[in-house]
């Protein structure tokens, strides 16, 4: 069986530059939620409404945010899951 080679500084390079681009859209997703929730809290002050509907938005939203940041921040998985996964397809 082939052994992956190192990755090159090009390579990694690469990586580091995705990795980054994701974080950076991610804090944005995170500046955009306050915001845009901190907009609407701020309406619903000022109407003066008896339900706090503004939680509507915020739940189904921070889910999203959630989600993306699981994206963000899950570890990459290990070389042995990566090889057992090749070794599994090959056996289809």
């Amino acid at each position: 069986m082939e052994e992956p080679s190192e990755p090159g500084s090009a390579d990694l390079r690469a990586l580091a530059i995705k990795r980054l681009e994701a974080r950076r859209g991610l804090w944005t997703h995170v500046v955009a939620y306050v915001l845009v929730n901190g907009a609407l809290v701020v309406i619903w002050w000022m109407t003066g409404a008896p339900f706090f509907w503004p939680v509507f938005p915020m739940l189904g939203w921070g889910i999203g945010l959630a989600f993306h940041a699981w994206d963000v921040f899950a570890p990459t998985p290990s070389e042995a899951r990566i090889r057992a996964e090749i070794e599994a397809l090959r056996r289809r």
